[in-house]
């Protein structure tokens, strides 16, 4: 498979089968996803990969959070800057009423698109989910570093026929998933991974979020 046509074929799964990823399936991805660029070969990046049992305990575990703090907990991050301007609002919010319109949930629905959002902390129906962490003395660079890792590991599943959905929802979580992993203080969580077999007679698997145009993301310079 050509890089461009991995690139092509990668879109954010928001509805998986319930059929295992094969575990030297994903051992082959991350040991591939180690070529991912570092800056000064710091490689910052942390992953966990939880599956089976682990994964259901977990989700038990942030159900009975969501019960006490449907909020969430205090975050360590803004998933989204305060005081988004344009264009980066309008983008923003076309991409939510275009997810929602795929599965035919309309504005006015609220409790339909509440349900729908906290589907993200059931991994979609994924058997499988990667948690990012970071060690914390590390800076924006470092962060970008572990972006490049992350996307790595997204084209690399689209070769083994799989399909990914970056998470950020589980930062609401942070410092109930932290704790289940056993991370050590030094390192901040920052986000899941649904990865699987995607469902693709799902009608939320059929929708694509748009992408500004060439001409308003780059500057040609002669």
């Amino acid at each position: 498979m050509k890089v461009s046509e991995a690139v092509s074929k990668r879109f954010s799964a928001r509805a998986f089968l319930d059929t295992e990823v094969a575990d030297e399936q994903i051992r082959r991805i991350l040991d591939r996803a180690r070529q991912a660029p570092s800056g000064g070969n710091l490689q910052p990046w942390h992953v966990h990969v939880v599956t089976g049992q682990s994964l259901d305990e977990l989700k038990q575990l942030i159900r009975a959070r969501q019960a006490n703090f449907p909020r969430g907990e205090q975050p360590e991050y803004h998933v989204y800057p305060p005081g988004l301007h344009e264009p980066y609002r309008s983008r923003r919010s076309q991409c939510g009423e275009d997810l929602y319109a795929a599965i035919g949930i309309p504005r006015e629905d609220r409790p339909a698109r509440l349900r729908q959002f906290a589907r993200n902390l059931e991994g979609f129906g994924a058997p499988m989910i990667l948690f990012f962490s970071i060690d914390r003395l590390m800076g924006h660079n470092q962060w970008a570093h572990l972006g490049m890792f992350m996307q790595t590991i997204m084209l690399l599943a689209v070769e083994e026929g799989l399909m990914t959905c970056p998470q950020e929802a589980w930062s609401a979580f942070h410092g109930t998933v932290a704790e289940f992993l056993g991370l050590p203080d030094h390192q901040m969580f920052y986000c899941g991974m649904a990865i699987g077999y995607a469902d693709m007679e799902h009608p939320i698997n059929q929708w694509r979020s748009g992408r500004a145009g060439l001409e308003d993301i780059a500057c040609f310079l002669e």
